[in-house]
């Protein structure tokens, strides 16, 4: 999988586009992978205060149920109301149309923190390298 050179990545598998001061976040295909059929998303209302490094939602797998942690923090403008419907879409579409949540961001900065493309590619590898050993 080719991820996203745009985003930025963090070390519990979300992803981030940045545009002027406000954020799209999104999990990325090596979660949804790691979590199979995707069958309930539970995100936050417009309005609401996340902070980095918190959960502000959950992904519901046929296998387990994951806590989703924000890569910055900010408030809520946008949540993707199609996946209450259709949250199989994190298993099809995860660094497109099933964005998870808009954030305006409090300091922009703090994304320029995480991970570019390519050394969330080499992390991604390594898991997979412990995994396999």
């Amino acid at each position: 999988m080719a991820y996203p050179k745009q985003f930025r990545y963090t070390k519990e598998h979300e992803w981030v586009e940045v545009k002027g001061d406000v954020a799209t976040i999104g999990i990325t295909d090596y979660a949804q992978h790691e979590l199979g059929d995707v069958v309930f998303v539970e995100l936050p209302k417009p309005g609401a205060k996340i902070e980095t490094g918190k959960s502000f939602g959950t992904v519901e797998s046929v296998k387990a149920v994951s806590e989703i942690y924000a890569p910055a923090s900010g408030e809520v403008v946008e949540a993707n109301g199609e996946l209450h419907t259709t949250p199989e879409k994190l298993n099809t579409d995860p660094h497109g149309a099933a964005w998870l949540i808009k954030v305006r961001l409090a300091s922009p900065a703090e994304v320029g923190k995480l991970m570019d493309a390519a050394a969330y590619e080499t992390y991604v590898a390594d898991k997979a390298k412990e995994t396999s050993a």
